[in-house]
């Protein structure tokens, strides 16, 4: 009866095990609910390991079913000691969303090589190492779901992101398609979801949101559980004819 009234709520996840980055508060956090909710088993991972806590432990305090883990995406061995513990508890890895990304909107003209460097790795060179991490163990189950986060910037240029985040979100998207055309035949689908203004940046964007909600067709930023819904259906199994293909979620400022 638990499994029949999940699947009525929405997509189910029983049985899954799944790992979200940059899960410690907005859509990240948004995105490993949604999951549990479906009856996954989530991997809580975020830099910042008392936020990861924090959410793991609103999803399940005995750790039975949620647990948190500190994950830099820019270190491959953070995402290879990930997989270890997620081996070692559960055996197997069926769900792996990449939704940890920072942006700054530093002038060009003070854009650092450092800081240049820094935005790809966070934002593109970590969807790189988790796919290549995490599609090993995929591949011996003949199962696995990976999704992207990458950008309404990946289309536009970036409409208030700097150059550096959105060429990262670019390359975001193209590992993608790469990787879908690469693991399609291990039974291993990969797609991504595009977000516009979502609420949870509001904080940074304040002084911009009358201009910003002005451009938006349905007049509004996205909640998180919105871009969390998005990454369910691309996760669950009834989205398995689903490959390479990216999902956008911006209330209309972009149509493809």
């Amino acid at each position: 009866m638990t499994e029949l009234l999940k699947e009525q709520a929405g997509f189910s996840f029983a049985g899954r095990v799944a790992l979200v980055t940059g899960a410690g508060r907005g859509i990240g956090q948004a995105i490993a609910q949604e999951l549990h909710r479906g009856g996954a088993k989530v991997v809580v991972t975020d830099l910042n390991l008392e936020n990861a806590l924090t959410v793991a432990r609103g999803l399940d305090a005995s750790e039975q079913t949620a647990i948190a883990l500190r994950l830099d995406v820019r270190e491959k061995h953070d995402f290879e000691n990930a997989l270890a513990e997620i081996m070692r508890r559960w055996d197997k890895i069926d769900i792996v969303v990449n939704n940890a990304g920072h942006a700054k909107r530093t002038p060009i003209d003070d854009i650092t090589p450092e800081e240049f460097d820094d935005i790809i790795a966070v934002n593109m060179r970590s969807v790189f190492l988790s796919c290549q991490v995490f599609s090993k163990p995929m591949k011996a189950e003949g199962y696995g779901r990976i999704i992207n986060i990458t950008s309404l910037a990946s289309h536009n240029g970036g409409t208030v992101a700097s150059p550096h985040y959105a060429a990262a979100k670019g390359g975001a998207a193209t590992l993608t398609r790469y990787f879908a055309r690469q693991l399609a035949g291990d039974g291993i689908t990969v797609n991504a979801v595009s977000p516009g203004p979502v609420s949870s940046a509001k904080g940074r964007l304040s002084h911009l949101l009358d201009e910003i909600s002005k451009k938006v067709p349905v007049e509004r930023f996205a909640e998180p559980s919105e871009i969390a819904a998005a990454v369910a259906l691309l996760a669950s199994d009834r989205g398995g004819y689903i490959v390479g293909a990216t999902i956008e979620v911006n209330g209309g400022l972009h149509m493809t």
